[in-house]
Formats: C-alpha cells, structure tokens, sequence
C-alpha cells in the first residue's frame, strides 16, 4: 500500500517495498499494490488530479525497484474502486462508530470521508477483491491468505481487518512491520512531504544527498574533534549510523565502522561520507532503472490482467 507524495519515494518508503520484492522472488508469489490516491485527497491539500498525477509518477518509482511483471498487479483505489466496493461494502457493516473513532482518533470535526476509507484500505486483503487474479469459482479461494509488509503506521488498519475477517468469510491477514525509519533530524521525527529536508529522495542529485546529509543529519558525534576522540558517538541516538544499519550489506564493515565511530576512531564527518556516498550509489541505480519505465509498462503493470505464478 502506498499513498502518493508529491515528487518522488523517500529512502524511507524504500524499505517495506525492498522487502517486499524478496518476498516475492524467493516465494514466486503474485503481488498487489494498493495505490491510496483517494486517501491523500482527503488528508492532505491536494487536487484529485494533483492526486493521480502523482500516483503515476510513484508507481514508476516502485516498479524501478524490479517487481516481476508477471506477478505483479498495481492499482490506484480511484480507477479500481468498483471492484472492491463488494468487500468494502462487507466490512464496513461489520465496524460501526465508536470503533472506528478508538482506532483511527477520527473526531466529529474530521471529513467524513475519513471515516469510510479505511474499509477501502482494508479490502485488497481478501482474494476475491482480485477476480482476474484469483477466480471466484475456486473452491480454495476462501483458504487463501494475505501476507502484508509495512510500516508500522499502518498497523492499525489491519487490526481492523484482523478482527471482522471471519465475519465475512475470509482468513486473517497477517502482518510484517518494518522498523520506523526516522527523519534526518532524529529520532522523534517524521519524514514529511512539507519538509524536504526531513528525508533523502530517490530523485534527488549527489549535492543534494551531500547538503541534506552534512548539514541536517543528526549527529550523537561530539561537539568538536578533540570531544569524540575523548567521548566517541553515541550511536544510540545518531542518524548516520542508524541509516547506515539498514542500508549498508556488509555485516562485518558496518561492525567496524560502529566500533570505530563509538571510541572516538573515527569522526562524524567520516562517517556521514560514508552514508553519502552509499545513498548515491543507489539512487544513480534506481534512477537508471527508472528511466526505462515507459508509461507503456506503466499501463500495463496497472492493466486488468491475469498473473502467472
């Protein structure tokens, strides 16, 4: 599931999707991607058509990351919303009022389109939602389960879901949440669209990532040189760091660089090299395998279609 930003995905978004494309290489399971174009219509200060604007431009984003066509299906919640409107229509008789006030904090105040969408977010977790890919015939389709990777922010929808499944018939979906990925400033922070200093973009340039990096990442080094050769980092609490743990590969260098940095051995700007370095590395590769995404393998990723798996 993924709602539109403005510009481009974050290195925060990047992970649940990372995960997710090794989930289906190493299952050879289909995959759906809800697009939640409709949800940030009614929570954030954009246009419908700022909305599906952007949601194609994501999209690109998310198939840039190597997503089997063949097993994949993306759709925007705008243009397959009669399909899921039987689901929808299931689960929000099953989840009254005071419910969706306890789980959502919704107030009397709040739109009332709020107050209905998560019923929608809710729906792609059950099969028969996806009749081209799972045909309502099957006598199995009942038996299917719904494996869902995201940020934990999102769990909240899917306790939801959890609890009214048997009412209407289908298996529980289950959830795996990925670790909270803080903003540049730290770790009380969220990554925000408002801000574009709160998070590093796939779109943006090696000065940029340098800039935002150098200047904005927390650091839990000491104040001048001659405190971290005394002191060392507190890795506890620095961005750096905290980025590098789930992005660098090897093991044993990220080993190395924790006890170097937190005795003093190595300085902050040292190590903020390091994670510049590595974060261009990887938007120069996504943003080659992006620029091959041509709105024809667009449409056909976001195509009606039956999968192979």
């Amino acid at each position: 599931m993924k709602g539109p930003s403005s510009g481009s995905l974050h290195f925060g978004h990047l992970l649940p999707f990372t995960f997710t494309k090794y989930l289906q290489d190493a299952f050879n399971v289909p995959l759906v991607i809800q697009m939640t174009n409709d949800e940030k219509f009614l929570w954030k200060d954009m246009t419908l058509d700022e909305s599906i604007k952007y949601t194609h431009n994501n999209v690109k984003d998310i198939i840039a990351l190597g997503f089997d066509i063949q097993k994949t299906f993306i759709f925007s919640n705008l243009e397959y919303i009669h399909h899921l409107y039987p689901n929808v229509l299931k689960i929000a008789r099953c989840v009254n009022l005071n419910q969706i006030q306890n789980i959502f904090g919704f107030k009397e105040s709040d739109a009332i389109g709020k107050f209905t969408f998560p019923p929608v977010q809710a729906a792609p977790c059950f099969p028969d939602s996806f009749p081209h890919i799972f045909p309502l015939n099957d006598p199995e389709i009942k038996n299917i389960r719904c494996l869902i990777p995201c940020a934990i922010d999102q769990d909240p929808y899917f306790r939801m879901t959890r609890d009214i499944a048997h009412r209407i018939g289908h298996q529980k979906p289950a959830l795996i949440h990925s670790k909270f990925f803080p903003a540049l400033q730290g770790h009380n922070t969220k990554m925000s669209a408002s801000d574009t200093n709160s998070a590093v973009y796939l779109s943006d340039t090696p000065d940029q990532v340098k800039d935002k990096i150098k200047k904005h990442a927390f650091s839990g080094g000491g104040a001048t040189k001659e405190e971290q050769e005394k002191n060392g980092a507190d890795l506890s609490v620095d961005i750096t760091y905290e980025y590098l743990t789930f992005m660098l590969e090897d093991d044993e260098q990220l080993k190395d660089i924790a006890h170097r940095y937190s005795t003093g051995k190595m300085m902050t700007g040292e190590i903020k090299q390091i994670l510049i370095d590595l974060m261009n590395k990887i938007i120069a590769r996504h943003k080659e395998a992006r620029a091959k995404i041509t709105d024809e393998v667009l449409s056909t990723f976001m195509s009606i279609r039956k999968l192979n798996f």
